[in-house]
């Protein structure tokens, strides 16, 4: 069967690894969480078993499509051909992971609809669409329009109370579930990825960037309390985030928005963000 199934990290990187780092931007989303669990184990992300997959289109051809699962978060699909996303779902249906063992599916629109009219195919759970995001790729870096006061700091074990509660109402607000926020938080910080804004001495925004994985670097999150909105402080600290994530390293700065909100998808585009790709979850419903 072209698709192989595998519980080992190291196998899924000996075989795939390749193919993950050759496209970075389509597979952001599966090189960090590699990364991450590389470094902090199988289950950072929970207390269930990642699974992790890899797809050729001939028994000896090349892999062309990647995927993983880290429990209990819905699989991720990375870049593979519509005719991969199918046959990964009918594979997953028929092993056993029947509706009621797999809540949904993320990924790339054109392979995320794929897999989701096979699995509905094979189980009889029909997709409804959960969240819709875009991909955006940093061309060239540009300061806001409207600079906003203040400037950017890195933050510190001093800010950790701050940083837990606006990771939490982040989380609340996006429909998000972080599994440990405060292991989350030490991570980030301990590794120098969180970038705060502050304006007369008071933080008032954070992003974040991640490490640079395959020559990639992702920012995330991006949070404004609400008190504190529609002075531009985003746009700064995204674009300092973004700044330091091309010192780390970075050949590829990316980020997702949600295409329910047209103010985060203009402001990063006025800072020299570029669509790559649209993707979406769905739901299973029985």
């Amino acid at each position: 069967m072209p698709w192989t199934l595998s519980t080992n990290l190291d196998d899924f990187r000996a075989q795939a690894g390749g193919f993950l780092a050759a496209h970075p931007a389509e597979n952001t989303v599966l090189l960090t969480v590699t990364d991450r669990l590389a470094a902090r184990g199988p289950h950072y992300y929970g207390d269930g078993s990642p699974v992790f997959g890899w797809w050729r289109g001939a028994p000896d051809g090349p892999v062309e499509g990647v995927f993983l699962r880290t429990p209990p978060f819905v699989p991720r699909l990375g870049l593979m051909p519509e005719r991969a996303a199918a046959e990964l779902a009918v594979d997953l249906a028929v092993a056993g992971s029947g509706s009621t063992a797999l809540a949904g599916v993320s990924g790339a629109v054109a392979a995320v609809r794929a897999f989701g009219d096979a699995w509905a195919g094979a189980t009889g759970a029909a997709g409804a669409v959960k969240s819709r995001e875009r991909l955006y790729r940093l061309g060239d870096l540009a300061d806001p329009p409207r600079p906003p006061a203040g400037s950017a700091r890195l933050a510190g074990a001093a800010d950790r109370a701050l940083l837990i509660r606006w990771f939490e109402e982040f989380a609340a607000e996006a429909g998000i579930h972080i599994i440990d926020v405060e292991v989350a938080v030490d991570d980030r910080v301990a590794g120098g990825q969180l970038h705060l804004w502050e304006d007369a001495g008071r933080p008032v925004a954070v992003a974040g960037a991640s490490a640079v994985v395959a020559g990639m670097s992702r920012i995330g999150p991006v949070y404004t309390p609400r008190d504190a909105r529609g002075r531009g402080y985003a746009s700064g600290v995204t674009a300092a985030a973004s700044a330091a994530a091309l010192a780390a390293g970075a050949d590829e700065v990316l980020l997702y928005t949600d295409l329910s909100n047209p103010t985060s998808n203009s402001i990063y585009q006025q800072i020299g963000y570029r669509p790559v790709e649209d993707c979406l979850e769905l739901a299973f419903e029985a």
